[in-house]
């Protein structure tokens, strides 16, 4: 029935017009609860991966860049559709550049966000603190960094390089071409100090000498009083295991010293790409960085991985070992996820064993004996423009060999054990920290 005092003439364009207004909004009604349902649905299709990193304090400069290639790789995996249908969810947790601190962040991602596994943590002191809760709560923690080797865990997958695939290949390429003469440098925490123990041994079989060894505060901007000893030891060549914060001071202190990298270059085991571009390429350039991966590989898969990583971060940005390796560490465990056709911690940790992947830097294995990879090795100089161009390489994967053969397994654990002890039952020297002024 037409409504009454409706003008002649009027009533079918009233209606037509109220009627196809009323079928829009339905049609948008039915899209707002499909949308709902749709990502009702999605919610319980989602996977969290945990994510433990530096994202403040003096760490945060190397490992705030591993979190976004871990993200990236996230972002990929999901465009592709997934894992086993499920949309992962990056869960971010801050270790604050502080191990007790990653210790709790940890136990938070294990027990309240019920992540699937755990891609995180740089240095060695963060890493030996965490072990023990992804141990406890039969967790999966992919480590991307580089580091004293020294153990294995059945809750760890190590893809970043152990000693005899960084170091060791590193001291050898040293000692042939830049002189025998070595002063060793370093934060003072558990990766510098037992990667020294390593490098003197090496030095006593090839025949070299170690001139002097002393270490910053873990964190510490004054490099004074290391600067001091290395002018008087007159070192050919200074091996440095100083992270984070405190590089960009340390190589501002050398140059001011007169100590140029024509005199006494630097061979970093920590300066990558990423710590070149804070620090000022007339205090840096001319000396050397010894890791896995660098930028300037000339690779298919390492110019689509730059490319993906600028197009989502900036053109300026620049990649490193560390920034590589988490981003494979993300695909690595999705690929173990599909392979053992299962979400749960131990059955992508067991298909991770012997797994392979296509890398930007070649083609890396996890060795299913030691849990860790296989990895190629690279020397780089750094040049005045910022790049680290690779000088010397091994050409080919190294086999992991997590414990040095110049002592035992019982001798590197009595090492490591004594340091933990004299250091308070921590992996960081606190009083030295302390002293410091860090946190």
């Amino acid at each position: 029935m037409e409504p009454a005092g409706m003008p002649v003439g009027l009533e079918p364009r009233f209606w037509q017009k109220h009627r196809l207004a009323g079928a829009a909004l339905a049609l948008a009604l039915t899209g707002l609860l499909a949308g709902w349902f749709w990502d009702q649905r999605a919610n319980h299709r989602v996977v969290r991966l945990g994510i433990l990193h530096a994202l403040t304090g003096p760490m945060a400069i190397s490992e705030k860049p591993m979190a976004e290639a871990e993200q990236l790789a996230i972002e990929e995996i999901n465009a592709a559709g997934g894992v086993l249908g499920h949309r992962i969810k990056a869960v971010m947790a801050d270790t604050a550049s502080n191990a007790d601190t990653g210790a709790n962040k940890l136990e938070q991602l294990l027990t309240e966000e019920k992540v699937a596994a755990v891609i995180g943590c740089w240095t060695s002191a963060c890493r030996k603190t965490v072990k023990p809760i992804i141990e406890r709560h039969d967790g999966l923690l992919i480590y991307p960094m580089a580091y004293e080797g020294l153990e294995k865990s059945p809750n760890i997958i190590y893809t970043g390089a152990a000693p005899n695939q960084q170091v060791l290949p590193a001291v050898n390429w040293s000692f042939v071409n830049l002189g025998k003469r070595f002063f060793l440098v370093g934060s003072d925490y558990i990766w510098p100090r037992t990667v020294n123990a390593m490098v003197a041994d090496q030095l006593m079989a090839l025949g070299g000498e170690v001139v002097g060894e002393t270490y910053l505060p873990f964190g510490g901007t004054d490099p004074s009083e290391a600067i001091e000893k290395i002018r008087a030891a007159k070192p050919d060549v200074i091996l440095s295991t100083i992270v984070g914060d405190s590089n960009a001071p340390f190589y501002r202190a050398l140059k001011t010293a007169g100590l140029s990298p024509q005199l006494a270059p630097v061979v970093s085991f920590s300066i990558s790409e990423t710590e070149v571009q804070q620090i000022p390429n007339a205090d840096i350039s001319g000396h050397y960085s010894a890791w896995n991966y660098f930028q300037s590989i000339a690779r298919p898969e390492n110019t689509a991985f730059i490319k993906a990583f600028r197009d989502r971060y900036g053109a300026d940005r620049v990649v490193s070992d560390v920034m590589e390796m988490a981003y494979i560490s993300a695909k690595l465990w999705a690929r173990a996820a599909e392979r053992a056709n299962s979400l749960a911690a131990e059955d992508v940790n067991q298909a991770l064993m012997g797994l392979s992947y296509n890398a930007p830097e070649g083609i890396v294995t996890i060795d299913p004996a030691t849990r860790h990879t296989w990895r190629s090795f690279h020397i780089g100089k750094i040049s005045e423009d910022g790049r680290i161009t690779s000088v010397w390489s091994a050409g080919y994967p190294i086999r992991p060999v997590p414990y040095p053969r110049s002592r035992s397994v019982s001798d590197w654990d009595k090492l490591l054990q004594d340091l933990y002890v004299s250091w308070d039952h921590s992996w960081v020297n606190q009083k030295a920290t302390v002293r410091s002024g860090q946190p």
